[in-house]
């Protein structure tokens, strides 16, 4: 394959080396950060929203590529790396938890998703479960007892807008559209962890398509509690939600 024949990752087929697996965070500055836990981090192409690294876990190549925040550039990214040869991904993120139980600087793993986008219906009728591959769900949630995190395995909901979708009301205008309004409160009542942004869509192209996806995020934030997150609380979530997914990918290599 040459570069033009993905849009926009700037990668060719040789620059994955055989990897069939993919890390996903949706933050660019997360990539090297995960890319320097395995061995041999070597930094591939950077355009717009996609930063990508190769590296090795076991003397077998990994990708890690970042998609940006949304359904719309995360459909890309898996886009095309499914064009590369990536068969299984695992995408990592940080997130606002909606259940009172739920503590800041625990983990999630999202076993499926409330379809609250619109990018995952260019896939698959809504009717469609957006549902996490259950080897990847197992390797997240195994990797996670590894080192000890408080973790909670459940259902997402996935919104295409941050603020709105999630009924924010700390906004310019106040406003949320009456098919929001009283929806976190409803989603609550259903056993719904968290909000994100991405993996509605994520989920939804995989199982689809068959491949495998699964997904897993540390909270940085109780929205029943606080709607900002602590600096250092943030960066140390991370740094855990991280050293979990490596050691999935691992596992599923």
């Amino acid at each position: 394959m040459s570069k033009s024949d993905v849009f926009h990752l700037g990668l060719t087929k040789n620059d994955l080396q055989g990897a069939t697996l993919a890390i996903v965070p949706g933050d660019p500055e997360r990539v090297e950060k995960i890319a320097a836990l395995m061995d041999k981090p070597v930094k591939l192409a950077s355009h717009r929203e996609f930063t990508s690294w190769r590296a090795e876990l076991d003397g077998k190549p990994v990708i890690v590529c970042s998609t940006g925040i949304g359904g719309p550039s995360t459909s890309i990214a898996v886009e095309e790396l499914a064009q590369l040869g990536i068969r299984t991904f695992l995408r990592i993120g940080t997130t606002g938890a909606i259940q009172p139980h739920i503590n800041v600087g625990d983990v999630l793993v999202t076993t499926a998703s409330v379809r609250l986008d619109g990018a995952s219906l260019h896939f698959a009728p809504m009717e469609y479960p957006a549902v996490a591959d259950f080897a990847c769900t197992t390797a997240l949630v195994e990797a996670a007892k590894s080192i000890g995190a408080t973790t909670h395995i459940g259902v997402t909901a996935s919104s295409d807008t941050f603020y709105p979708g999630q009924e924010r009301y700390d906004t310019f205008s106040g406003r949320v559209v009456s098919r929001f309004k009283g929806s976190m409160e409803e989603w609550q009542s259903m056993g719904v962890m968290n909000y994100e942004m991405e993996s509605a869509t994520l989920l939804t192209m995989c199982a689809s398509q068959g491949l495998r996806a699964g997904m897993v995020a540390g909270v940085i934030v109780n929205r029943t509690q606080q709607e900002i997150p602590n600096a250092e609380t943030m960066k140390q979530t991370e740094s855990h939600a991280v050293k979990i997914v490596v050691e999935a990918a691992r596992r599923l290599l």
